[in-house]
């Protein structure tokens, strides 16, 4: 169903391998830079909201309202889109203090908590896409996203680029630590099945939590040495089930058959 897409946040991690799916599948993208005007006055077609801030969203509390909510919240006024996807996160999850969590559950946060500027704005976001459009918008919590290129964030992401360059790996982190990981790929994936679906939230994960000891199994399989400086043993995040995904046709493939592919090209 190619047509025109815009990426908001084409320059980031997800929104960067988004709009090149997107241009080999031959849609017209516009990308728009931060600030153009033009975002608001244009045609956008199918819209992929891919803007935000994780790691220093405590740092800059305002740019991360403005990302989330304040900039989304004038995309849709503004009125000139066929269909919005909102990439949000799985990281809402945490305040529910259980095992599993579903889309349709009530969230739950402190107000009173600095880490909550990243939740609640991004809750902002997920009931003007789901309540302010007319039926014409997803939301897309994403779980931890990682990949091998340069540049790529987050723990697994640093993980497996250090292991291009020794066998012999010391991390920051504790063994005990417990994530659901998806690959880059697979949550593009993810976002464009997502555009086509039900105007409601959807958990982009793989609908399972895998340890950091887990993976480095993995890796001492491969023969890579794997030591941790931590032993902390947190309470694990609640598992995202992944059911409305699957629906979609949409399966992530499991963390520990990727990093070990990756590893193999790595040998070879």
């Amino acid at each position: 169903m190619a047509g025109l897409a815009t990426v908001v946040g084409a320059a980031g991690f997800v929104g960067a391998r988004l709009a090149t799916r997107l241009r080999g599948d031959g849609w017209e993208v516009y990308a728009p830079a931060k600030g153009d005007p033009e975002l608001l006055t244009r045609e956008l077609g199918l819209v992929f909201y891919c803007a935000g801030l994780t790691a220093d969203y405590d740092r800059r509390p305002f740019d991360t309202v403005e990302a989330h909510a304040s900039l989304v919240s004038e995309v849709i006024r503004a009125d000139h889109f066929e269909r919005l996807v909102y990439c949000s996160s799985t990281r809402l999850y945490d305040g529910q203090r259980k095992a599993e969590s579903h889309e349709a559950e009530p969230l739950v946060f402190d107000p009173a908590d600095p880490r909550c500027v990243y939740d609640l704005s991004k809750a902002l976001g997920e009931n003007l896409t789901i309540a302010r459009t007319g039926g014409r918008g997803a939301v897309a919590r994403l779980s931890n996203v990682f990949d091998w290129t340069d540049g790529a964030p987050g723990f697994l992401s640093e993980w497996l680029i250090a292991a291009r360059g020794t066998r012999d790996l010391v991390l920051e982190s504790s063994p005990n630590i417990a994530r659901d990981y998806i690959h880059l790929d697979d949550t593009v994936d993810a976002l464009i099945a997502i555009a086509g679906g039900q105007p409601q939230v959807y958990n982009v994960a793989a609908g399972a939590l895998t340890t950091n000891a887990d993976i480095a199994r993995v890796f001492e399989t491969a023969g890579w040495w794997v030591k941790f400086t931590s032993g902390a043993n947190p309470v694990p995040p609640p598992n995202a089930m992944a059911t409305r995904l699957a629906a979609l046709g949409v399966r992530a493939r499991p963390v520990k058959d990727v990093v070990a592919a990756y590893l193999e090209g790595l040998k070879a």
